[in-house]
């Protein structure tokens, strides 16, 4: 049910408010163009400045436009166990295939009280889980010896890895690749990682080329890697150019560029300075994006 890319979703805004016309015309676009899945209220969704009704309701809508032709893996991560289990209950009962749920960031738990929050959720809330984690963000990072402990909960199925880390992400395929399904959180790193035996990718650049990065863990998955490196190198340009600044930042303004939604965020994040911005439009324009 969990493979190949799926999309790690900007949520549109429009003059402070969820853009939900835009949000489900971003969606559709997405499955017709053979997206594998869809992740909404992550990092790239901007969760950190959602308020609870905003968060529950950009999950609601994925899951109604989606209406089951991709799984829906919503973004229900929080520093505080009992509201990571708030969130994820209510992703449960909208019908979410599953929930992603960062480490706990800011308060900094041993790995040890990391392995209980996960555990505890787990037992609070039937629904398939993956775990992501992101040091860059969070500020701790989630030993592969814990991904081992968390890998025996029957619920835990997956794992967002977005530590940049290659030795590290071996570790955790040696480790547990044969009980957890293993997605690559950064972009250029998809096609090394379903190398070595991940499962595919849940992307920021997704949101912009959802046919391509398909393809390219359709191909990688399938052995294609010769296939799989052109699209690899083809995308690598967009890649860079959309993490210059700090994520949603550039796929914010690559989406304007297409028109798929407003240049819009929320404070504290700022639109993207004007000399990366052209930088990426140029990237876009020779995908033909623009």
């Amino acid at each position: 049910m969990f493979n190949g890319a799926l999309t790690a979703l900007v949520t549109p805004f429009r003059d402070g408010e969820v853009d939900a016309p835009a949000l489900r015309d971003l969606i559709e676009w997405q499955i017709q163009s053979g997206i594998d899945g869809l992740v909404p209220c992550g990092s790239t969704g901007e969760s950190a400045t959602l308020t609870h009704a905003e968060h529950d309701n950009v999950i609601k809508l994925t899951i109604e436009q989606a209406r089951k032709r991709v799984p829906v893996i919503a973004g229900t991560g929080s520093n505080s166990t009992a509201e990571a289990i708030r969130l994820t209950a209510a992703a449960r009962e909208m019908g979410a295939d599953g929930a992603l749920l960062l480490s706990p960031y800011y308060n900094k738990p041993t790995q040890d009280g990391i392995f209980r929050h996960y555990k505890m959720i787990a037992a609070s809330v039937d629904i398939p889980l993956f775990v992501y984690n992101i040091p860059g963000r969070t500020a701790s990072n989630i030993a592969p010896e814990t991904f081992a402990r968390l890998s025996e909960i029957k619920n835990i199925v997956g794992i967002k890895e977005a530590s940049g880390s290659m030795d590290q992400s071996s570790d955790i395929l040696k480790l547990c690749g044969d009980r957890l399904a293993i997605f690559s959180g950064d972009d250029g790193l998809t096609l090394p990682l379903i190398a070595l035996g991940a499962k595919g990718v849940i992307s920021t650049c997704g949101n912009a080329v959802p046919r391509e990065m398909h393809d390219l863990a359709v191909a990688a998955l399938g052995g294609d890697f010769v296939n799989a490196r052109k699209i690899h190198y083809r995308l690598l340009p967009l890649m860079r150019g959309l993490f210059v600044e700090t994520n949603p930042i550039p796929v914010k303004q690559a989406l304007a560029f297409m028109g798929k939604c407003a240049n819009e965020l929320r404070m504290p994040l700022v639109t993207m300075t004007a000399g990366p911005a052209e930088k990426l439009r140029i990237a876009m324009k020779e995908l033909r994006l623009v």
